[in-house]
């Protein structure tokens, strides 16, 4: 997957109606359906993608990436219990009207509310340490892409 590809994609997510995708708010995720973590480095960007109907999907801006993963179990219960985990933080994500691409060496979090997008993000050094707000979301990411790792083995 190339640049635009990768765009086209994300767009398409941060555009989509959950309606559309038979989605709405239940006890587990009242308020979230969907969740990107999205790591900048100097040469792309990688984003994780999950969604509350099992889709996960991990797409790099440099081309390539993984699409479907979510028909795994492992992949598909480690993207629920980030979705989770995005649940309960939500608290310490703001209100965005956009969902801004991280900095170099930097993770930013968007969250796809029924009520619309929260963001937040920091260093990824910060996020490593599990002493900042969202190491929690970083490490339930970081479940994900290692299931994402051995499905593609």
């Amino acid at each position: 997957m190339g640049d635009d590809i990768t765009r086209e994609l994300r767009e398409r997510l941060l555009t989509t109606d959950p309606g559309s995708l038979a989605l709405e708010p239940s006890d587990r995720l009242p308020r979230v359906w969907g969740a990107l973590m999205e790591t900048g480095r100097a040469g792309g960007t990688a984003s994780l993608v999950a969604v509350a109907d099992g889709t996960t999907s991990l797409y790099l801006s440099t081309g390539g990436g993984i699409i479907g993963g979510g028909e795994h179990a492992p992949v598909a219960d480690a993207s629920s219990a980030f979705l989770e985990v995005v649940e309960s933080h939500l608290d310490r994500l703001a209100p965005a009207g956009e969902a801004l691409m991280p900095e170099p060496e930097a993770v930013r979090f968007t969250a796809l509310t029924y009520d619309g997008l929260f963001s937040g993000g920091a260093p990824e050094d910060e996020l490593e340490s599990g002493r900042h707000p969202l190491s929690a979301l970083f490490a339930a990411g970081h479940g994900v892409l290692t299931q994402l790792r051995l499905i593609a083995q």
